[in-house]
């Protein structure tokens, strides 16, 4: 009996070792195929300006009214758009400047999460630099203007005139 047992444990063993490094692997490999998803979604978009320039023609037969909108969840922050809307051109590289303040005397960090109107926007809008990419840590009354460098594509449908960019900050612990 004490054998029979004895091989159970071993062959047990084997496979949970097994799963183990599977699982590890996979881990790893989770990191290029996020970038790969991201990449063909458009979400977290990381191409340089210079690149998009030379593939993304600017269509000034078109405009697009942006409305910029400004959220804060569960941090004593003021967060706002230093413009509230914009016009622009499919094509055109656009920069617009955020302002966060922490208005306690803590440090405090907190992570954008981007949210677009209409639906599809993800797929035209085209993110050079965000600060949604990455924390933000405020030093207790501290202030910083952020900037969001994009582009629309060209290729976004005629019907689409008017679009929302939405930032809502969350408390993120340390």
């Amino acid at each position: 009996m004490k054998q029979g047992v004895t091989k159970t444990n071993v062959d047990i063993l084997k496979k949970l070792l097994i799963f183990s490094v599977v699982m590890f692997v996979f881990g790893y490999a989770l990191v290029p195929l996020y970038k790969k998803f991201c990449e063909v979604t458009g979400i977290y978009e990381l191409e340089r300006p210079d690149t998009l320039a030379r593939h993304i023609e600017v269509d000034n037969t078109r405009s697009i009214s942006l409305l910029l909108d400004a959220n804060i969840r569960g941090l004593p922050w003021e967060f706002k758009s230093l413009q509230t809307s914009i016009h622009l051109h499919p094509g055109k590289l656009t920069e617009v400047m955020y302002e966060i303040s922490n208005e306690s005397e803590e440090v405090q960090v907190g992570q954008a999460i981007p949210s677009y109107s209409p639906k599809n926007l993800e797929r035209y809008l085209k993110k050079i630099e965000c600060f949604c990419f990455s924390k933000q840590e405020l030093q207790g009354k501290e202030v910083k203007q952020l900037p969001v460098r994009f582009l629309i594509d060209p290729e976004i449908p005629d019907d689409i005139n008017t679009a929302t960019i939405s930032y809502t900050f969350f408390n993120v612990k340390n």
